[in-house]
C-alpha cells in the first residue's frame, strides 16, 4: 500500500484553516441573529429580469417581507438579486451570504446585511440556522444542493421540521416525478418524506404554507 504524504506546506496549512473557519463562523453567530425571523429563497444565479421566475420570486419576497420577515439570499445576481430587491421594495431587511468563488460572484445592489464566506458549509450553516423557512425556486446545481440537503437534515432529525416551499410545479416536475416513480418505488425514502416539502405555484400560496406551518405548531 502506497500512501502519498502532503507536502511540508501543505500540511502546515491544515491547522491555520481552522482559525479561518471559526472567524466564519463568529461572524455569522454574532451578526444573524439581529436580523430576527427571516425566510432563505434559493435559485438559480443565471435567470435575468425579464424571466418569469425573477418576478415571481421579486414578489414572494416583497409578500414575506411585508408579514415581517427579513429575506436571506446568497447575495448574488438572478432569483438572489430578485428576492434581496422585493424585500428592499417592502421595506424590509434584506440579507446578502456572499460565497468567494474562482467566478467572483458580486453582491447585488439591494442587499443591506452583508457577510463574505470562503467556505461554503460554514454559509450552509448560516442558511439552515437563521432561517424559519426555505423557499427554492427554479435553479441548477447549487439550488439542488440546499434543497435536498435541508429534507435531508428534516428527514434524519438534525434539525427541527420547519417549512421548505419548492416554488413552480412545471419546473420541478421531472425531478418530483423521479422521486415518486423510482426514489420511492424502489424503497428508498418513505412515503411520509415526500411530504417533508411542500409545491406551490404562486406567491401568495409560498406565503400561505409559511404561515400555516407556524400557526398549527402554535396551536
Amino acid at each position: 500500500m502506497t500512501i502519498r504524504m502532503k507536502n511540508s506546506k501543505e500540511g502546515l496549512e491544515d491547522p491555520w484553516r481552522v482559525f479561518r473557519i471559526m472567524s466564519e463562523f463568529v461572524e455569522g453567530f454574532e451578526i444573524l441573529p439581529k436580523v430576527g425571523k427571516a425566510v432563505s429563497i434559493f435559485g438559480s444565479s443565471r435567470i435575468k429580469s425579464n424571466n418569469k421566475y425573477y418576478k415571481l420570486a421579486e414578489e414572494i419576497a416583497y409578500l414575506l417581507a411585508k408579514e415581517g420577515y427579513a429575506i436571506i439570499t446568497g447575495s448574488g445576481p438572478g432569483v438572489m438579486e430578485a428576492a434581496n430587491r422585493g424585500a428592499k421594495r417592502a421595506g424590509g431587511h434584506s440579507v446578502g451570504l456572499n460565497i468567494q468563488i474562482p467566478s467572483e460572484q458580486k453582491p447585488n445592489k439591494y442587499v443591506d446585511t452583508l457577510l463574505d464566506f470562503h467556505y461554503f458549509f460554514v454559509r450552509k450553516v448560516m442558511f439552515v440556522k437563521y432561517a424559519r423557512a426555505f423557499v427554492i425556486m427554479p435553479g441548477g446545481y447549487g439550488t439542488l444542493d440546499e434543497f435536498y440537503e435541508a429534507i435531508n437534515l428534516i428527514q434524519t432529525q438534525r434539525i427541527s421540521k420547519f417549512p421548505v416551499v419548492l416554488f413552480g410545479s412545471e419546473y420541478w416536475k421531472g425531478m418530483l416525478y423521479w422521486l415518486g416513480d423510482t426514489v420511492l418505488k424502489n424503497g428508498n425514502i418513505s412515503k411520509e418524506d415526500l411530504n417533508i416539502f411542500t409545491v406551490v405555484d404562486n406567491p401568495k400560496e409560498a406565503v400561505r404554507a409559511i404561515k400555516k406551518f407556524y400557526a398549527v405548531r402554535k396551536r
